[in-house]
């Protein structure tokens, strides 16, 4: 394992320069916050996250289009928008997908576990297909163990990766150069480590859930990461701008 010369092991936590996982709206059928866009800001400027790929859950659970538009209308700095897919719908994703590029969009969104798809729904791969062929990054929950295979040859940030299975994405990112991971939920003792030393620090972005999970968490587990000062840098943002194509 490297030497842990991360800087900010003295008790500052590392600046956060692009949040991969924040959403707007709120789910209807449980409890906790909602995700006002107002919100939503406030809570990740106190974290420490300076710019974030916002997708909506309105265009997740209700309607694509409208659902996109409101966070297309999220303008600033701080925004970056991300288009939902309804893979309930492949015909009308598709043709959002063609939208959504023409529109700049850099990435699209998928919610296999709100929307009740399976992996080997037809639509998944459908879907994914049209997204790369487009140019965009696809960002999705789901267990990485069951959604892999329709994603491969797609550059994918899986959002819900747990340290519980983090070998089964080791090994199917070590034939998958576009596979990524989140690192929301690798919160053990190695986590972070065993991704870098086994396919590569920037196959790791930094992804919160705001306002739906605290953001602290894994910032907290990146200021004690054996990764390097550089490779900090990479997960807070860097990773996650190289993909989107994004300048700096």
């Amino acid at each position: 394992m490297p030497v842990n010369d991360n800087p900010f092991v003295a008790g500052d936590l590392p600046p956060v320069t692009l949040d991969i996982d924040v959403l707007v709206g709120r789910y209807v059928d449980r409890p906790g916050p909602t995700g006002e866009p107002a919100v939503v800001a406030e809570t990740l400027a106190a974290n420490g996250v300076e710019r974030a790929a916002v997708a909506s859950l309105r265009a997740a659970l209700f309607d694509v289009r409208s659902g996109n538009e409101e966070v297309a209308a999220l303008t600033g700095p701080g925004v970056l928008p991300v288009g939902g897919l309804d893979l309930r719908d492949p015909l009308g994703a598709e043709r959002e997908v063609v939208r959504l590029a023409e529109r700049g969009f850099r990435a699209v969104r998928l919610f296999p576990d709100e929307q009740r798809v399976e992996p080997d729904f037809p639509s998944v791969r459908s879907v994914a297909r049209a997204a790369t062929e487009a140019g965009l990054v696809i960002l999705t929950g789901g267990d990485v163990r069951r959604f892999w295979r329709p994603l491969r040859g797609a550059t994918v940030v899986f959002l819900d990766t747990h340290f519980y299975h983090l070998g089964d994405f080791v090994v199917v990112a070590r034939d998958e150069p576009g596979f990524h991971t989140s690192t929301r939920l690798l919160n053990s003792p190695d986590a972070l480590e065993t991704v870098a030393a086994r396919v590569g620090v920037e196959r790791l972005l930094y992804g919160s859930r705001a306002p739906f999970y605290e953001p602290i968490v894994p910032r907290l587990r990146l200021a004690r990461a054996a990764l390097g000062p550089s490779g900090v840098e990479a997960v807070t943002g860097g990773n996650a701008r190289r993909i989107l194509g994004l300048a700096g």
